[in-house]
């Protein structure tokens, strides 16, 4: 099918036809389309705390793991999200609202809340939470595991020749590496590091009847759940049966203390906030000071304190006062603490209990054929959109950067990297690119939060095998998901482009659901262009053709599309505005969205995790639905479909103030009508009345819908119907 120019699809914009139309470029909204103050109009209470809309996303989570039509060891799988999920919550937000608490910033949320009464509304949501999660083990999951032949029991469970086995490999690999360490004047409280699984003991001298204290670190490189028949460190079978590494530790306490009585074992574990601030503005190495931080990460200060709920007044008080814990932040856990471990049971050999096994497919455009085709004859005959992880990433994106590493026609790759897997392949052909003498620009933030280490390694990596490395502009994160390939064709220069929504990471592309555009459209070669020469050079862009992009561009121009709506409503013409984000948190965007509502404009929004917005509410946002789907892929994409104009766009940044005023991301237009199409179809399935989601109403309520089972539409599977179908 012929490609479709950017003048014929940009006639239903007339405002920016014009512009395109000469190849001009698009010019920026004046500044105080962004700069604008406040709608004082619109109702102070327009907007729901972000915090607990993220507790309220997390428990979406857990309602999946509480879910009898998942698979049983997806449910673990969701049990154990949840936890990990949590602990970034507390390491980071909650790290950050106890920084402005503690130091008297009164700085109040959109909501009008203090950083005081959020972290009072966050502990009593949060205990309500961690209380189900733990029953949904004990009371469903634990027991349901159990009967299917894989269970989690205790050391009086165990039977002598059990017993006996386990011991043997207590004392030969566990043993040698514990340290118990006293607490008395001659021995300070030990430091708890970040996250540590820890044992507080209680023991008495049955001479003096002295009692004291003493804390046992659970080692944390040795597997958490212990393997009872077989050999312990064994993972993978069909029926397991395990041992909690805690429980074997407690009952050998006898071995670490010697002649004493064991009067109390308790498990607790300590949260610390783990939100790097890096001072850019030194006359320091960026990777210096980032090393610098990462060093201190896990001496942050205490957030968090989980306890076993049979813990003893009297040992809680004693960790209070020597962790210097405010009593609001313990957090008891009726069952084992850091449930997180239940990924390991998800390696246990059971197929029967898991999601049937997912490999993606081969994007048609890029199907073997009689004659191989590169990835760049592909795109001269048009742009291609691939929709990870029903399209296989390894056989378009990688293979579209692996390809030009080494084409000798390829002169220049350029590519920013946020996050990438430990063994990565883009890396791997960038590496091979700059051997073979291409000029190779590389990217690296390292600042992605927790994956900082890796990203340093990976850029020193680069650097040596030749790699221009770049780590990003002061006060920014680059966080865009973009590549630029030139490549010399004949007596021409020919641009090829790849703008996303995921990370260039091929393992979670095969558990995120992301978008991308793959395309030889000049216009945004050029914008790519202009794009790298800001973020490697000095140049001082300000307007692009094809593409928006934060910090200055992707508020402005969503917010200016949905004023376009408005003017459509206004003028009695068709309006709408669609869209598929991660969190919409922005107040500018928001209140751009009722002003829509109030005019008329139908606003549909799916939201996966954090949404401020206040949708239903008579007056103001009536006419906006917002919905959230979770599922086995987590839905990742960001998509925007203003109706009236037909225009869809597709990246990186969610409606969040860090992704719009703190970070460079790319947002790009997607014009070609077979991939609109293709997005079209993405959004209806999301929007289905009958998909399985979650509603949101105007009070912060979520609600699962719809409520007859019969009708109910998995939107994930569908969309991979469609897939194979097409392929």
């Amino acid at each position: 099918m012929a490609r479709v120019s950017i003048e014929s699809s940009e006639e239903q914009s007339p405002a920016r036809a014009a512009a395109h139309a000469d190849g001009a470029r698009v010019p920026s909204a004046p500044p105080a389309a962004t700069a604008a103050a406040p709608d004082t109009d619109l109702p102070d209470d327009r907007y729901i705390n972000r915090e607990l809309s993220w507790l309220d996303f997390n428990a979406r989570v857990l309602a999946l793991a509480e879910d009898a039509s998942q698979p049983l060891l997806e449910r673990a799988k969701f049990l154990a999200i949840f936890a990990s999920n949590l602990d970034e919550f507390y390491m980071v937000r909650v790290a950050g609202l106890k920084r402005r608490d503690e130091t008297g910033l009164s700085v109040r949320s959109a909501d009008g809340l203090t950083p005081r009464e959020q972290l009072d509304y966050i502990s009593k949501r949060n205990q309500e939470l961690v209380e189900q999660h733990s029953r949904a083990f004990a009371d469903r999951i634990r027991p349901e595991l159990a009967a299917k032949g894989i269970q989690l029991i205790k050391w009086t469970d165990l039977t002598d020749d059990q017993r006996g086995r386990l011991s043997r490999y207590f004392n030969e690999q566990i043993f040698p590496v514990l340290t118990p360490l006293a607490v008395d004047p001659g021995h300070p409280f030990p430091y708890i590091s970040n996250l540590s699984l820890n044992l507080a003991v209680t023991v008495r001298d049955p001479e003096g009847g002295t009692e004291r204290f003493a804390r046992v670190k659970v080692p944390d490189n040795v597997p958490r759940l212990i393997a009872v028949d077989g050999d312990p460190r064994a993972q993978g079978t069909r029926s397991a049966t395990f041992l909690q590494l805690e429980n074997l530790i407690a009952a050998h306490l006898d071995r670490l203390f010697t002649g004493m009585d064991i009067q109390e074992v308790h498990a607790f574990r300590v949260t610390r906030n783990a939100d790097l601030e890096v001072e850019e503005d030194r006359d320091e190495d960026l990777l210096q000071a980032l090393e610098r931080e990462l060093a201190q990460r896990r001496f942050g200060p205490p957030v968090r304190l989980e306890v076993a709920d049979d813990m003893s007044d009297h040992v809680l008080e004693l960790l209070l006062r020597e962790l210097e814990v405010d009593p609001n932040d313990v957090v008891v856990v009726h069952g084992p603490l850091d449930l997180s471990c239940l990924w390991q049971l998800y390696s246990v050999d059971r197929k029967d209990l898991k999601d049937p096994p997912f490999v993606p497919a081969t994007h048609p455009a890029f199907a073997d054929r009689e004659t191989p085709r590169s990835v760049f004859a592909t795109l001269r005959e048009g742009d291609v959109l691939v929709h990870h992880p029903y399209d296989s990433f390894s056989t378009s994106v990688q293979r579209f950067i692996e390809q030009a590493a080494s084409d000798p026609k390829v002169l220049a790759i350029k590519q920013t990297l946020y996050r990438t897997s430990g063994d990565s392949p883009i890396v791997e052909a960038l590496v091979d690119a700059a051997e073979a003498g291409k000029q190779v620009v590389a990217l690296v933030e390292i600042k992605a939060r927790f994956d900082e280490q890796a990203n340093i390694k990976w850029a020193r990596a680069l650097e040596k095998a030749g790699v221009h490395v770049v780590y990003g502009l002061v006060g920014l994160k680059t966080h865009c998901k973009t590549a630029l390939v030139v490549r010399q064709e004949g007596s021409t220069i020919k641009r090829y482009c790849h703008i996303g929504t995921g990370n260039y990471n091929p393992k979670t592309a095969r558990l995120y659901e992301d978008v991308g555009l793959l395309t030889a459209e000049p216009a945004i070669g050029a914008d790519l262009t202009d794009l790298f020469n800001a973020l490697t050079g000095y140049a001082r862009q300000e307007s692009y053709r094809r593409i928006l992009v934060a910090p200055d561009g992707v508020r402005r121009g969503i917010v200016d599309r949905i004023n376009d709506e408005i003017e459509m409503a206004l003028a009695g013409r068709e309006s709408g505005v669609r869209m598929k984000v991660n969190s919409l948190v922005d107040e500018q965007v928001i209140d751009a969205l009722y002003r829509a509502s109030q005019a008329g404009v139908r606003v549909e929004v799916v939201v996966r995790g954090i949404c401020a917005l206040k949708p239903g509410i008579e007056g103001l946002s009536e006419n906006i639905h917002v919905r959230s789907i979770l599922g086995r892929f987590l839905e990742h994409s960001r998509v925007f479909h203003f109706v009236g104009a037909d225009e869809y766009w597709i990246g990186s940044a969610d409606m969040m103030h860090r992704n719009l005023d703190r970070r460079v991301e790319v947002c790009v237009q997607v014009s070609d009508p077979r991939l609109t199409a293709q997005l079209d179809d993405m959004l209806e399935s999301a929007l289905d009345p009958a998909t399985r989601c979650w509603v949101l109403d105007g009070n912060g309520e979520w609600e699962p819908s719809p409520s007859g089972e019969s009708t109910v539409r998995d939107h994930q599977v569908q969309l991979l119907a469609a897939h194979r179908a097409k392929g």
